[in-house]
């Protein structure tokens, strides 16, 4: 499946700058240690990025798959784009890894899309936090699945 979202026309605000790689400098140890981060699962995503060809790391909120998968919402706080890593994950499904329960693993990024879209989706908004940010903006939140490759 292809990785295909539009932007919106309305949505808050995208955590981004010197305040958020802050805040991702002391969330991520964190992360690899507990293996969760406000009262979620947490992982670290690993991508290359689109343009620049350079790794990124971001911590991220995840659920678990039906087959043992990994998922996550390029949410970006219910903003009206998709989040850096979205893109880079989209160029690159391939070159991605995550941190997770102590362990690194190689990753496929899929984009989900129908019913299976909603079935994740069905699980993923009884969380407040991702149903707010999806009532926040207009684009329908892009759900990934990561697989071990």
């Amino acid at each position: 499946m292809s990785f295909e979202t539009s932007t919106g026309t309305r949505g808050g605000r995208v955590p981004k700058g010197p305040l958020m790689r802050i805040v991702n400098t002391i969330v991520t140890p964190r992360i690899r240690r507990k293996g969760q981060f406000g009262g979620s699962n947490a992982l670290v995503l690993h991508t290359t990025g689109a343009k620049s060809g350079k790794e990124r790391a971001n911590p991220l909120a995840w659920f678990p798959g039906p087959d043992g998968s990994w998922l996550i919402v390029a949410s970006a706080n219910g903003a009206v784009n998709n989040p850096g890593w979205y893109h880079n994950l989209k160029a690159n499904p391939e070159k991605a890894r995550i941190e997770v329960d102590g362990k690194t693993v190689e990753v496929r990024a899929q984009q989900l899309h129908g019913e299976e879209r909603a079935a994740a989706w069905k699980q993923i908004s009884e969380n407040e936090r991702f149903a707010g940010y999806q009532e926040k903006t207009d684009r329908e939140l892009p759900i990934i699945k990561l697989t071990p490759r």
